[in-house]
């Protein structure tokens, strides 16, 4: 993250209910350009129902997620918020990448065709500009080889990459990972992570739902730490993994030790 970098995501009083079941118990968090924010928290803390609301794919009962210039899901009309069409939801996800736990590749598709969809379908590039951008991606997830591949022919780690790349080929502002590597055998686990690490390295704005402490050491700017629907503390991977101040964070890292 640099001294210039701007504010890219600020949720403020983010509340989500299941019922009566309180998941997101009023969320306040800021995300520079370029910042990599590792969330951790025990399973049921809300750390992926946060981040689908940062994109819309669960509706806030409370709060406010803005990224870029845009609040997500609403549009702020003479003071009153309206909810947004479909379509217009669609549109503002353009900025956003995500990366989920399953792969969700298109089976029927080879591994090119997969990553040129969405460029080509829905923000209407041209086939070339798609395809050369794809490979160029392929080979930025070290996968320049299987572009004629199909998923059933790839290993989950690749499988994973192809996804990673498939979210980068609508150039997002913004990359959202949801446990990227929770479905993963765990000799699999490294090459995710290391591609992951690239991706930070080149300054690309992540959040990453995770368990890999290890990832959260060497790549994090922030670690933010997620508890019963709040987040309990934040600071750097130092301050929060080696000299944590709450005792729910101490407990959780003691897993881990």
């Amino acid at each position: 993250m640099t001294q210039t970098s701007v504010l890219l995501v600020r949720a403020r009083d983010v509340r989500k209910s299941y019922g009566e079941h309180e998941v997101l118990k009023g969320i306040n968090l800021e995300v520079h350009t370029g910042e990599v924010v590792v969330i951790l928290g025990p399973s049921g803390s809300g750390k992926s129902t946060f981040l689908r609301c940062i994109n819309h794919l669960e509706d806030m009962n409370q709060g406010s997620i803005i990224v870029g210039d845009h609040q997500v899901g609403y549009e702020l009309r003479k003071g009153v918020l309206h909810k947004l069409s479909a379509r217009a939801i669609a549109r503002q996800r353009q900025e956003i990448g995500m990366v989920f736990q399953q792969f969700n590749l298109y089976p029927h598709m080879t591994v090119l065709q997969n990553i040129i969809e969405a460029p080509i379908g829905v923000h209407k590039q041209s086939r070339r500009e798609a395809v050369s951008y794809a490979r160029e991606l392929l080979q930025t997830v070290g996968l320049s080889e299987k572009a004629d591949a199909y998923p059933r022919h790839l290993s989950g780690g690749q499988q994973q990459r192809v996804a990673i790349a498939r979210a980068l080929a609508i150039r997002p502002k913004l990359m959202l990972f949801d446990e990227p590597t929770s479905a993963l055998d765990p000799e699999l686990v490294g090459e995710v992570l290391s591609t992951m690490r690239s991706l930070a390295d080149r300054g690309l704005t992540m959040i990453v739902v995770t368990h890999e402490i290890g990832f959260a050491r060497e790549a994090a700017d922030r670690v933010v730490f997620m508890d019963q629907g709040v987040v309990v503390e934040q600071g750097s991977p130092h301050e929060v993994l080696v000299n944590p101040r709450h005792p729910r964070t101490r407990a959780f890292l003691s897993r881990f030790l």
